[in-house]
């Protein structure tokens, strides 16, 4: 494989029924299915997909319906719809089971696929994951609405982006573009849904939990009682300097702790 082949993905379709799913890949090995935040898109992981791909993984970046070349005649009917969109491109790219990696949003549809298709899921890695049984108080879901919304001024979106995503500190400004605001309504209220105990504990997959340690979303207590419910299936690391924009932040922090997770769980 060539150095271009790594550090540049390509571009592929993949069809499930009536939706089309944008997937971009790049590398060769076993593969890292990298899914992101809520209304944002896959290109939020490029740093992270260059350094995996060179560390000798493939990587596959599914878009969202309705962002990229990814579409559908309808919307996400709840979080089981977004988790067998995935499927789809998991089994058409026929080099399973997966490590499957979720930010924020995506972390819930990795372990929605985790547990209902265990045979594609070899390891679950959550980034930024809200675990708690109860969705997001209104300030922070509010805070988020309006990181998304660019009709309003960017000093109003970049004071609601440092409080909802980046730790004190860190630029807020690489997050005001890169927003599909209609995605993330439509993700969310496929998410609200489905109950958060059906995909809570993303079957028997073993699980990293990569915590920021200043995040208002994904509390560092959750992730302790995640794995105290959950037990020695998942190992807890906490991101330094990081909020839920963690993949922003800290790129290869994260990059380096997928990879040595994947190889401990491909070799297992």
């Amino acid at each position: 494989m060539t150095t271009g082949e790594r550090d540049f993905p390509a571009r592929k379709s993949v069809r499930r029924g009536e939706t089309t799913l944008d997937v971009l890949h790049q590398g060769s090995g076993r593969t890292i299915v990298l899914l992101p935040s809520l209304g944002r898109g896959a290109e939020d992981f490029e740093p992270i997909a260059r350094d995996l791909a060179r560390d000798g993984f493939r990587v596959l970046r599914p878009q969202p319906r309705g962002i990229g070349a990814s579409t559908s005649p309808a919307p996400y009917a709840d979080l089981e719809d977004c988790a067998a969109d995935i499927a789809a491109v998991i089994e058409e790219d026929a080099n399973g089971p997966v490590l499957m990696v979720g930010h924020a949003f995506g972390n819930r549809v990795s372990r929605m696929l985790a547990t209902a298709r265990p045979d594609l899921v070899q390891g679950v890695c959550l980034v930024a994951a809200n675990v708690g049984h109860a969705p997001s108080p209104p300030n922070v879901r509010e805070a988020i609405r309006n990181s998304a919304n660019t009709s309003l001024p960017d000093e109003t979106r970049l004071e609601a982006l440092s409080f909802a995503f980046f730790a004190p500190g860190n630029n807020a400004e690489s997050w005001l573009p890169g927003w599909f605001p209609e995605v993330l309504a439509a993700q969310r209220i496929a998410g609200d849904q489905t109950a958060r105990t059906v995909d809570y504990a993303a079957g028997r997959a073993p699980i990293l939990f990569l915590q920021p340690d200043h995040d208002p979303l994904a509390h560092a207590d959750d992730a302790l009682e995640f794995k105290e419910a959950l037990g020695d299936r998942v190992t807890v690391t906490v991101i330094p300097h990081a909020s839920h924009a963690a993949i922003c932040e800290q790129p290869a922090f994260i990059a380096r702790e997928i990879a040595a997770f994947a190889r401990k769980i491909f070799e297992t």
